[in-house]
């Protein structure tokens, strides 16, 4: 087995067919990653909004960069796609 179709196995996040970024993902790892991150958002909602929206925001963009960087890590490297295989 060759180590590219391996990393291809383990990919989370697979690219979008159109545009820049990633699709839904593709294994129960990338799921879990995901809904953290709804769960963790809502709760810094709950938590901060609407006595302290600022800090709302700087919660949302923290989990923001982290989930973009597990994206990155664990996904297919971005680039723009326009379709095609």
């Amino acid at each position: 087995m060759s180590t590219k179709s391996n990393r291809a196995t383990q990919l989370w996040f697979p690219a979008k067919r159109y545009g820049w970024g990633w699709g839904v993902p593709t294994v129960w790892q990338g799921w879990a990653v995901l809904v953290a991150f709804f769960v963790l958002l809502a709760i810094a909602a709950a938590i901060f909004l609407p006595a302290q929206p600022g800090v709302f925001v700087a919660c949302a963009s923290l989990l923001s960069l982290l989930l973009v960087a597990v994206c990155w890590a664990k996904g297919e490297p971005p680039r723009w796609r326009w379709g095609g295989k």
